[in-house]
């Protein structure tokens, strides 16, 4: 009975705690999320994929067509200038060559020979006109005999120094080192040079990448029969976001994992930025050097780089999703002060997909909200439930800022 008595006070006093708990709660302002603002390390990164290429490579083509006989090389061998690549059907220019270098003996052993004496032959006869001549005019002088018998001497003699002259030039033209001998031996070191173009030779030290050809085919000039690379610095060419450009400065460092040897990361550095875009892709070529190079990379084998574009030893960095009106470095946050939501302007810093560096504007230990967005007018009483950002080592890459990977497609 005396319970009942105390029922009414019970649930007065009830009432009077619900309605100062729920006007409490209601001065105090909604419940939001958000984060303490702590000091860092930072390093930022872009995140790409690219293949392995090397300086350059030789195309290998036959200058001349004809049959091939032999392939002596194959894809994954090692060639040096002058190896013997392949070897092709030669036997007409070879049978040419022979007649070249015949011509060029009879020329040595009997077609000289026989001018020399044509032209010994020549003088000879033009000696005996000039004695006819002067015996004739002798006797016309003594007028024994006639005029016309002079004049056929006269004209003889004129005859066999035309005969001379010209014995004279053809021994001449037939002379060691002269227009004849010139010639056929021009001819014959066109043909020798045909001859050796059958044999296709490797004009660069590398490594075949790919081979074209088998005993038996016809080949003609322009057809590749041989991809060589050349020796010397190894690659990975990577197609960056162009949003990426701003980051990235050549020598910066990178991390690069082959993805058929994911154990076994390997360094490299930014050598070369292409001065163009790709337009249809909206990304720009960028070629790492790999020095050394490890054993195990080949050539267009994929590789992911990780380069890294920026480094803080300690750093106020903001999780992405407490940035609003973000405008190239100027962003705001929804700051917490004294339990009333302030909108500050912040500078920023380093940008990444996870967080982002502020410049100024915050300090150590201020709470932001978790929410830019939420709608919350200045002044705004608010209860905040926050948790410090994220610790390099507490959750894995929350502190590293991967930049917009991209894919080679």
């Amino acid at each position: 009975m005396r319970a009942a008595h105390y029922s009414p006070l019970i649930i007065v006093t009830a009432v009077a705690l619900a309605l100062a708990y729920g006007t409490l709660r209601w001065w105090q302002g909604p419940q939001v999320q958000g984060y303490v603002i702590s000091a860092m390390p930072l390093v930022q990164t872009v995140v790409a994929t690219g293949r392995v290429v090397t300086d350059s490579r030789a195309q290998i083509s036959s200058e001349v067509t004809a049959v091939v006989l032999e392939r002596r090389v194959r894809e994954g061998d090692t060639v040096n200038p002058g190896d013997i690549l392949v070897v092709l059907r030669a036997d007409d220019i070879a049978a040419q060559v022979r007649q070249a270098e015949a011509a060029l003996t009879e020329l040595e052993k009997s077609t000289r020979p026989q001018a020399r004496v044509a032209l010994e032959r020549a003088q000879s006869q033009l000696e005996q006109a000039q004695r006819e001549t002067a015996r004739r005019r002798d006797l016309a002088e003594r007028s024994l005999i006639s005029s016309e018998a002079l004049e056929q001497a006269e004209q003889a003699e004129v005859v066999a120094r035309s005969a001379l002259e010209a014995a004279r030039l053809t021994s001449a033209a037939l002379a060691p080192g002269n227009v004849e001998e010139v010639l056929l031996r021009e001819r014959l070191a066109a043909l020798q040079a045909q001859l050796a173009k059958t044999i296709v030779r490797s004009e660069v030290a590398g490594t075949v990448l790919t081979r074209n050809v088998e005993p038996g085919d016809l080949v003609q000039p322009g057809r590749v029969l041989f991809t060589i690379a050349r020796d010397g610095g190894t690659e990975i060419l990577v197609p960056f976001d162009e949003r990426n450009l701003s980051r990235l400065a050549l020598q910066q460092s990178a991390m690069a994992v082959a993805d058929a040897y994911p154990n076994r990361p390997f360094p490299a550095r930014i050598n070369f930025i292409a001065p163009s875009i790709d337009a249809q892709r909206g990304t720009v070529e960028v070629r790492l050097a790999v020095d050394p190079v490890p054993d195990f990379l080949r050539q267009d084998m994929t590789v992911s780089v990780n380069v890294e574009t920026g480094r803080r030893e300690q750093a106020l960095a903001v999780p992405n999703d407490a940035l609003g009106n973000v405008q190239n470095d100027q962003a705001q946050v929804l700051l917490l002060r004294d339990g009333k939501v302030q909108r500050q302007n912040v500078t920023l810093g380093m940008r990444g997909l996870a967080m982002t560096e502020v410049l100024s504007g915050l300090s150590a230990g201020d709470a932001v909200l978790a929410d830019a967005a939420a709608p919350l007018a200045d002044g705004t009483r608010v209860r905040f439930t926050g948790s410090q950002t994220p610790q390099p080592g507490n959750t894995g890459d929350s502190a590293t800022l991967n930049e917009l990977p991209v894919n080679l497609n």
